[in-house]
C-alpha cells in the first residue's frame, strides 16, 4: 500500500499574523508549526499500514511551500513517514486553494500507484477545508471527508462521520482521497531516536517544471485584494456589583444582540 499524506506548515495560532507586500501570509520557522490536524492524517496513514498487514508499504509526506515548509515534512518523518517531498517554485508562490490542489495532484500523479491520499480536514491558517475535495476532483478519485473514524478491510476504506446530528458510514474502494478530523485518532509523540533518524532523511524537492506546471496564476481562481491588521481588542467594561449586576449584564447582552 502506498499512501501520500499532504501536510502543511502554518503560522502558530497564538502568533501575530501578518502579510507581505504581495498580500501573502508571512511564514517563518520561529512561529510556525505543522498544521495540527495533519498529524491526525499521518497517524491515520500509520494505522492503515498496520491494518493492511504484510506486504510492501510506503508513506510519503507531501507539501507545497518555501524552505520553511520542510519542517512539516520533517515532523511527518519523525512520526513514521518513509520519505518526504516538497514542491517549491517562485512560480507557485501565493497559490490559492485551486493552485495548491493542482500542484499536489500533479505530484501525486508523478509518484504513481498511490492507493490513498490522506489530508487533514482543513489548514488552520485559512480554514478553507476545500483542498481535499479539489484534490479528489483533480485526481478523479472518490473522496471521504470530515472522517472521524477510518478503517481498512478487504481492499476498501470505511469511514464514519457525524454531520448536523446525523451519523454517516461511507465506503470507498481504493484508490481514494480521505480527509480526517482531529477526532479520528490521537497522534503519537515521536521518540528521540525517531526524531534523530528523521533529521538524516533527505526531502526530495520538486519544481513547477518537474510537474509540468507553469505558474500559480494559471490555476488560481481567487485573489487577495486587501489585507489589514486585526483591530485592537477594546478594553473590558468592569462593573462593580452593588446588587444590580445581573440587570447590567442582561442589558449588555440585549443591547449587543447576544440573546
Amino acid at each position: 500500500m502506498r499512501i501520500v499524506v499532504c501536510v502543511k506548515h502554518v503560522p502558530d495560532l497564538q502568533s501575530t499574523r501578518g502579510f507581505t507586500a504581495e498580500r501573502r501570509v508571512i511564514r517563518s520557522a520561529d512561529d510556525g508549526t505543522m498544521n495540527e490536524v495533519d498529524e491526525n492524517a499521518v497517524e491515520a496513514a500509520l494505522a492503515l499500514v498496520a491494518a493492511a498487514g504484510d506486504g510492501e508499504h510506503e508513506i510519503i509526506a507531501l507539501t507545497l511551500g518555501p524552505d520553511v515548509a520542510a519542517d512539516a515534512v520533517r515532523r511527518a518523518l519523525q512520526m513514521g513517514a518513509d520519505r518526504g517531498i516538497r514542491i517549491t517554485d517562485d512560480a507557485l508562490a501565493g497559490a490559492d486553494y485551486f493552485g495548491t490542489a493542482t500542484a499536489l495532484a500533479a505530484a501525486i500523479r508523478r509518484i504513481g500507484d498511490v492507493d490513498v491520499v490522506l489530508t487533514g480536514m482543513a489548514a488552520l491558517d485559512g480554514l478553507g477545508a476545500v483542498v481535499p475535495s479539489l484534490l479528489a476532483a483533480a485526481l478523479d478519485l472518490p473522496q471521504l471527508t470530515v472522517v472521524q473514524e477510518l478503517t481498512y478491510s478487504g481492499g476498501a476504506l470505511t469511514a464514519r462521520r457525524e454531520l448536523d446530528g446525523v451519523t454517516e458510514t461511507l465506503r470507498a474502494t481504493l484508490p481514494a482521497v480521505v480527509a480526517v478530523t482531529d477526532l479520528a485518532n490521537t497522534p503519537r509523540f515521536p521518540k528521540f531516536k525517531d526524531i534523530m533518524a528523521a533529521r538524516a532523511k533527505e526531502i526530495e524537492v520538486l519544481s513547477a517544471a518537474d510537474l509540468g506546471l507553469t505558474d500559480a496564476a494559471s490555476t488560481a481562481r481567487t485573489e487577495v485584494v486587501r489585507a489589514e491588521p486585526r483591530p485592537p481588542r477594546p478594553e473590558p467594561e468592569i462593573v462593580t456589583d452593588s446588587g444590580a449586576g445581573g440587570r447590567a449584564l442582561a442589558d449588555y447582552l440585549i443591547s449587543n444582540n447576544l440573546i
